[in-house]
């Protein structure tokens, strides 16, 4: 079972029967994601249900060791990202539980989406290779693969990726992006990819893109 605490929005006027996690960055929480499910019109045979979880609260190495919310602890040495395999590890078990916690409550593995932000998309990376179950799609944005070791565990490289990157991003930097690419293919997938013109962030281009990727996956047309 997750421990995480998450924001949760049900479909209206329906039963859900299908659902997107989305994972935040480092030092923010699932409440700065939860405006993006208001903007995004689906079609009427989606019925979908969000989740915003929220990271814990931990010592990060990067800010001096003062805590603050992060799926890991790491370290960064110019483009390259130290990450502690174990915290991502950890967060990557948690997210398997609440897909697993989806399952049980009946929407099937196959109509789940995993998106993430920054190090929530490091998280995605490593829940779609370690994950037992199919997934609908994995949306890994601004981010990169924390730890490249875990692509051979992955049972689903049919799995629909697909990788978003600001060319001005200048906190996770847009060589990041394109590695994860390449790591990507190398291990058997066979991702997609768009780059945006802006920095580290979500663009409504960005959102979007997303809506059409969602509706095209897990709606009827």
């Amino acid at each position: 079972m997750s421990q995480l605490e998450s924001i949760i929005i049900e479909p209206t006027n329906q039963t859900a029967n299908s659902t997107l996690i989305w994972l935040h960055g480092l030092g923010s929480s699932g409440d700065d994601l939860a405006p993006i499910a208001k903007m995004l019109q689906l079609d009427e045979s989606i019925a979908l249900r969000y989740i915003f979880p929220h990271a814990p609260t931990r010592p990060v190495s990067l800010n001096g060791g003062m805590p603050m919310t992060a799926w890991y602890d790491l370290e960064i040495n110019g483009v390259e990202r130290k990450v502690i395999t174990e915290d991502l590890t950890a967060s990557s078990d948690q997210i398997i539980a609440l897909i697993d916690e989806q399952v049980a409550q009946g929407i099937p593995s196959n109509r789940i989406i995993l998106a993430g932000f920054s190090q929530g998309g490091a998280v995605t990376y490593e829940t779609l290779f370690r994950c037992a179950k199919p997934l609908a799609a994995a949306f890994p944005m601004s981010t990169y693969i924390g730890n490249p070791d875990t692509i051979h565990q992955a049972k689903f490289p049919q799995t629909p990726v697909w990788v978003t990157h600001g060319t001005e991003d200048d906190v996770v930097p847009f060589e990041l992006g394109q590695r994860a690419l390449g790591l990507l293919e190398a291990g058997g997938f066979k991702p997609d990819f768009n780059e945006y013109r802006m920095a580290h962030s979500v663009s409504p281009t960005q959102i979007k893109d997303i809506q059409q990727r969602i509706n095209r996956i897990l709606g009827q047309g």
